[in-house]
């Protein structure tokens, strides 16, 4: 009887003993969270409504001044593309180029074709004599090819610093790579602004040896990327005094020789084994980078899948860096002769972590160019190591 008489009791007869200054209190804590909790959810479809942009930036929002570099306001475009600052950063100048240059296969670059290649490229170029520095640009590009798939394309521009011996490029035809950069990305835009600027210490007498190479690509993150031209500024022609702006228009990229490796190369298809020797490397040592590491990687490909990989041991980097090391694959007799060998050379810095970068690659397989005529002689003399000189491209 006494459940069913508690049970019987109405809401009114029940009684919190609550002040009411406690009760306004726990009143106007409940109205503070709903308020914060309804602008959160304003803020997420805000950003649901804004995920994707799809205007364009004008190129005049960011200006250059002689002495300086001022930069306009951020527009209300430029703040939508804060959505994709995560996979800006996988493309700052601060991480790792070692992924994204080994995804673009340097064949790819003699599939292009001088029709497919349009637009322009507007930068800055200016040498610091009081810090010693050069002080590197990017402002923008114009009209850029799409991707015909997506109709769209999602550009940043990969930035090198060749280093050559001698003044002359065509005298001196191997190269060094200094510093490279790559700006951020620009989502969907055939006319981005970048703005991103880069600086490297280099001595006044180095400044006319040194080649800007400006690489424009489309990013993309399941495939290969798009090379969609390349502009190029040699600074022994230039006065940088003062800052210097340009626009140039877009060109077919062109190898750049950055070295040599002696490659060894026996095929004995009794023991259905392939044996690569790389015996030596050449390149050009710049005189402040004498604190590198040389190694090389061999993979072994059969209709675009990796079979198999092998390093060798890191050397200290000398003009002619001596290996002498030989690397045993063993594959069946059909995927042999069908293979492609990819040779990778690395350089890295000892003393840092993470600081591998990638200097160049070569390939080797059945064809008809002159690069694969070693390819020809090893079949042609089998269990006999035959020895070639092969050119680094990058």
């Amino acid at each position: 009887m006494i459940f069913f008489a508690v049970l019987g009791l109405t809401f009114r007869e029940i009684q919190l003993s609550f002040s009411e200054e406690l009760e306004y209190s726990i009143l106007g804590i409940s109205v503070v969270f709903f308020l914060i909790a309804l602008c959160l959810l304003i803020w997420q479809i805000y950003r649901h409504c804004t995920r994707f942009p799809v205007s364009q930036r004008p190129a005049d929002g960011l200006l250059a001044r002689s002495g300086g570099f001022q930069y306009a306001t951020q527009t209300n475009d430029a703040k939508m593309e804060v959505h994709y600052e995560e996979l800006s950063h996988r493309l700052s100048p601060g991480t790792s180029y070692t992924n994204l240059g080994s995804s673009l296969d340097l064949a790819s670059i003699a599939d292009l074709e001088e029709e497919n290649i349009q637009g322009s490229l507007r930068f800055s170029l200016f040498y610091d004599q009081l810090q010693s520095r050069l002080v590197v640009t990017v402002l923008d590009a114009q009209d850029l090819a799409v991707r015909d798939f997506s109709h769209s394309v999602d550009p940043f521009v990969w930035v090198r610093l060749l280093w050559a011996e001698r003044e002359d490029e065509e005298q001196s035809s191997m190269q060094c790579v200094l510093e490279e950069w790559q700006t951020r990305l620009v989502k969907k835009s055939c006319s981005p602004v970048f703005g991103d600027q880069f600086y490297c210490t280099l001595a006044e007498e180095e400044v006319s040896k040194v080649t800007v190479r400006f690489e424009v690509r489309d990013f993309d993150k399941y495939s290969r990327q798009e090379i969609l031209g390349e502009a190029r500024a040699p600074l022994n022609s230039l006065k940088l005094s003062y800052p210097l702006e340009l626009r140039e228009e877009l060109q077919v990229p062109k190898k750049d020789m950055v070295g040599e490796v002696l490659l060894s190369l026996k095929y004995m298809p009794t023991s259905q084994r392939l044996e690569v020797g790389v015996l030596k490397i050449r390149t050009v040592c710049h005189p402040n980078k004498t604190d590198r590491a040389l190694y090389g990687r061999t993979s072994i490909t059969c209709n675009h899948c990796k079979l198999r990989h092998q390093s060798t041991t890191q050397k200290k980097r000398w003009e002619v860096t001596v290996f002498n090391e030989v690397l045993t694959f063993v594959l069946p007799d059909q995927q042999i002769r069908e293979c492609t060998i990819i040779v990778s050379v690395y350089e890295i810095q000892p003393s840092k972590k993470s600081s591998k970068r990638l200097i160049g690659h070569i390939h080797i397989k059945k064809g008809k160019t002159s690069e694969d005529e070693h390819w020809k002689l090893m079949m042609q003399s089998l269990r006999q190591p035959i020895a070639k000189w092969h050119s680094i491209f990058i």
